[in-house]
C-alpha cells in the first residue's frame, strides 16, 4: 500500500514538474528584471577602496557667494574636499548649478598654491586628468554632466589633507510678477532613465581597471553642508527682501544689502531662492545692459508690456499630474493640491480632462468633457486618491494631452505638474514642437529641487508660462499667479527690429503673459539707435521703442550671450541640424568665451607629483543630499529597496524550487 502511495506521489510530482520548472524560470526572470530596474537610491553610502574595505568619508563643505547688480549675477562656489581617511583618494561630486549658468573659470588650491583651470576639449581634458591622477599629480576637473549638472573631480588628496576647488559662473536674474528672483539648486532629483545607456553611466576614473560607480548610486540622507552669502545692489528702492526657502540675515547699508543664511551653513537638500520686490511705483518697465569684449558689443534687454485686459475665453483645461516614484512624499501632496485648485477654478462653459502618468498613462475621461459640477467633483475625488509609484514615462502623457484640437471658441491650456525628473528630454521637446498645435503648455515645477531646465524649456517650447511650487505653503500663491496668466491673454507674434545687424536669443520669441517681461541677449554691430518691439493678441496690438544708447555697462553679458547661443545650437540638433556642424560651432564659441559646454571642460593640474606611484588611489563619490520632503527611498523609476527586496525574494524562491527539483531528481538508496 505504501509503495502504491509513493508511486502515486511520484507521478503527481512528475506531472507538476513542468509547471514548477516554468514557474521557477518566470520567477528567476522577474527577479532579474526587478534587480535590473532597481536603483540604489538615497540613503546608501559606499566606499570604493581597491581592497573593497570601507574607509572614512571624504567630507565636502561649500561656500557660495553672489554679487548681484540688476539683472546679472556673478557667482562662485568654493568646495573643500577633506580627506580624513588613511588613503590617498580621488573625490567626485555632482554639482547642480542654475539653469542657463555660464560656467567660465575654476581654480584649484592646495595650501598656498593656486592652480588656474584652463578650457580644453572635453576628451582632452579628461585624458589629462586621468594621466595626472595616475602619475600622482593633484588635479581637478569640472565637466558638464547633463542638463544643469556639472561633475567636479579632484585627484590625489593626501591623508589628512584639504583641497579647495572654486568654480565661477554668470547667471541671469529672473523678473516676473513684480519681483526679482534668484534660484540656486543645492541638490537635484535623480533623473529617470527609461533605457540603459552605454555612455550614460560613465564616471571619471583615474585607474581604468578600477570599477566605477554609476551616477545615481550614492545619495545620502545626510546632505553636504553649504553656506550662501550675497552682495545685492538692486539699483532701485525695495519694499522687501526675503527667501521662501531659507531663513536669512539681511543687513542694509544705504542702497546695498548684505545677505547670508541665518543658520550659517545648511544641508544642501533644497533649492535656495531669494526674492526682492521694488517699492510700489518703482518697478522697472525696461532696462538695457551692455558690455564690450574684444571689440564686440553685447546687450541684454528687458521690456515689460502693459497688462492686457480682456474677457477670458472659455478654456479646454487639460490637467496632467506626474505620479512617478520621484514625486513620493511632499511632492505628490503639492501636485494634488495644485490640481485641486485648478479644478476649482473651472467656469461654466469650460471643458476639462485629467491625466496621470508614471510607468503608464491614464486619463480620467476618454476626451475632454464639460465642466459640470458632477464631473468636476468626480475629478477632484480621483486626483485626491492618486499615489506616487513607478517610472517617469512622460512622452505618452504629453502626446495624450496635446492630441486633437479644442472646440471653436475655446483655448486649450495644458497644465503639467511634475518635478521634471527626466534624464533625456530631447524627445519631449521634439514632441512639443511637432504636436503643440493650438495648445499652450503651462508646467508647474513641483518639489524642493525640481528640474528647472526642463520646466523652463517646456514652457518656452509650449508657448506657455511656468510656476514652481517648492513647499506646501506656496501652493495657493503660486496657483493664483498661474490662474492670472491663464485668464489674461498672451501677447503673441512678438517681433524685434534692431538697429544694424544683431544676433539675438532666444531666436524663437515666447508668448508673454501677465507680469512677464521679454528678456533677450544680443551681439550687436552698434549700440546706437532704437529697438522696436511689436506684438498682438485677440484684443489689441502692442508696440514699444527702446533707445539702446542709454545702456548701463555690466560685465558678464558677453558670456551670457555665448551661453544662450550655445544652448540654441544644441537645441537645433532636435530640429535636424547636423551634430558635427553643431559641435564645431559650439566648440569654437566655448573656447573663445572660456565656457564649459557639452564639448569643453575646465582642467587644472599641479606640475609636480604629490603621491608616490606605489601608493594606491581610492575613488570616492560624495553623495548629494536627499531633496527635502522626499521619502528616504523614493526613486524616480521605482521604489528601489522594494524592488531589490522583491528581486531577492523571487531569486530565493527560484533557488529553493530549483533545489527541491534537484532533490526529487536524486535517486534514493533502497532501505
Amino acid at each position: 500500500m505504501k509503495a502504491k502511495r509513493d508511486e502515486t506521489n511520484t507521478d503527481l510530482q512528475r506531472g507538476f514538474e513542468p509547471l514548477r520548472t516554468i514557474f521557477a524560470v518566470l520567477i528567476l526572470l522577474l527577479g532579474f528584471a526587478a534587480a535590473a530596474r532597481a536603483e540604489t537610491g538615497f540613503g546608501t553610502i559606499k566606499a570604493t577602496a581597491r581592497d573593497g574595505q570601507p574607509f572614512e568619508l571624504v567630507a565636502l563643505a561649500s561656500d557660495v557667494h553672489y554679487t548681484i547688480g540688476g539683472l546679472v549675477a556673478e557667482a562662485s562656489i568654493r568646495q573643500r574636499f577633506s580627506n580624513s581617511s588613511s588613503e590617498w583618494v580621488e573625490a567626485q561630486y555632482l554639482l547642480p548649478l542654475p539653469e542657463g549658468a555660464a560656467v567660465h573659470d575654476m581654480t584649484l588650491r592646495v595650501g598656498e598654491r593656486v592652480i588656474v583651470g584652463e578650457i580644453r576639449e572635453k576628451e582632452q581634458a579628461r585624458s589629462e586628468y586621468v594621466e595626472a591622477a595616475a602619475s600622482g599629480k593633484r588635479a581637478a576637473l569640472v565637466e558638464s554632466d547633463r542638463a544643469n549638472l556639472f561633475r567636479t573631480a579632484v585627484a590625489n588628496i593626501a591623508p589628512g589633507e584639504t583641497i579647495e576647488v572654486e568654480v565661477r559662473w554668470w547667471q541671469q536674474i529672473a523678473y516676473r510678477d513684480d519681483r526679482f528672483v534668484l534660484t540656486l539648486p543645492l541638490t537635484y532629483t535623480p533623473r529617470y532613465v527609461a533605457r540603459a545607456s552605454g555612455d550614460g553611466e560613465e564616471t571619471i576614473a583615474a585607474d581604468p581597471a578600477r570599477p566605477a560607480t554609476t551616477r545615481d548610486d550614492l545619495h545620502s540622507a545626510v546632505a553636504p553642508r553649504v553656506a550662501v552669502s550675497i552682495d545685492l545692489d538692486p539699483g532701485l528702492p525695495l519694499r522687501r527682501v526675503e527667501s521662501p526657502s531659507h531663513a536669512l540675515k539681511v543687513t542694509r547699508s544705504g542702497t546695498r544689502y548684505a545677505i547670508a543664511l541665518a543658520d550659517g551653513n545648511v544641508g544642501a537638500d533644497r533649492d535656495f531662492v531669494l526674492e526682492w520686490a521694488p517699492v510700489l511705483g518703482a518697478s522697472p518697465a525696461s532696462a538695457v545692459l551692455a558690455e564690450t569684449v574684444d571689440g564686440e558689443t553685447y546687450a541684454m534687454v528687458m521690456m515689460l508690456p502693459d497688462s492686457q485686459l480682456a474677457n477670458p475665453l472659455p478654456r479646454e483645461l487639460i490637467l496632467v499630474i506626474d505620479t512617478s516614484g520621484s514625486m513620493e512624499g511632499e511632492s505628490i501632496k503639492q501636485a494634488r493640491a495644485a490640481l485641486d485648485l485648478a479644478l476649482s477654478s473651472l467656469r461654466p462653459g469650460d471643458r476639462f480632462n485629467v491625466i496621470q502618468f508614471n510607468s503608464v498613462t491614464e486619463a480620467l475621461f476618454p476626451d475632454a468633457v464639460a465642466a459640470t459640477p458632477a464631473d468636476v467633483a468626480l475629478a477632484r475625488e480621483w486626483v485626491a486618491g492618486l499615489r506616487a509609484n513607478g517610472g517617469t514615462e512622460m512622452l505618452d502623457a504629453l502626446r495624450t494631452a496635446l492630441r486633437g484640437t479644442p472646440p471653436a471658441g475655446h483655448v486649450r491650456q495644458v497644465v503639467f505638474a511634475t518635478d521634471g525628473a527626466v534624464d533625456d528630454a530631447a524627445g519631449l521637446y521634439r514632441l512639443i514642437d511637432h504636436d503643440l498645435g493650438q495648445s499652450r503648455l503651462f508646467p508647474i515645477g513641483i518639489g524642493s529641487a525640481p528640474n528647472a531646465q526642463f520646466i523652463e524649456r517646456a514652457a518656452t517650447s509650449g508657448r506657455g508660462s511656468s510656476v514652481v511650487i517648492r513647499g506646501a505653503g506656496e501652493v495657493g500663491e503660486r496657483m493664483r499667479e498661474l490662474f492670472a496668466k491663464l485668464d489674461r491673454p498672451a501677447l503673441r507674434d512678438l517681433a524685434l527690429s534692431w538697429p544694424g545687424v544683431a544676433d539675438s536669443y532666444p531666436q524663437r520669441l515666447p508668448d508673454l503673459y501677465a507680469g512677464e517681461p521679454l528678456m533677450v541677449v544680443a551681439r550687436l554691430s552698434n549700440l546706437h539707435g532704437t529697438l522696436e518691439a511689436r506684438a498682438a493678441n485677440k484684443a489689441t496690438t502692442w508696440s514699444k521703442s527702446l533707445p539702446l544708447d542709454r545702456a548701463a555697462s555690466m560685465p558678464g553679458i558677453a558670456r551670457l550671450w555665448a551661453q544662450r547661443r550655445i544652448e540654441s545650437l544644441e537645441q537645433s540638433i532636435d530640429r535636424g541640424a547636423k551634430p558635427a556642424d553643431v559641435r564645431e560651432q559650439v566648440l569654437q564659441l566655448a573656447i573663445d568665451h572660456h565656457l564649459i559646454s557639452a564639448y569643453t571642460s575646465l582642467i587644472a593640474v599641479e606640475q609636480a607629483p604629490a603621491r608616490d606611484g606605489a601608493d594606491d588611489l581610492a575613488s570616492r563619490r560624495i553623495a548629494n543630499g536627499l531633496p527635502a520632503g522626499s521619502l528616504a527611498y523614493a526613486a524616480t523609476a521605482t521604489s528601489a529597496p522594494l524592488l531589490e527586496l522583491v528581486g531577492l525574494i523571487l531569486l530565493l524562491m527560484a533557488a529553493l524550487l530549483a533545489g527541491a527539483a534537484r532533490c526529487r531528481a536524486t535517486p534514493t538508496s533502497p532501505a
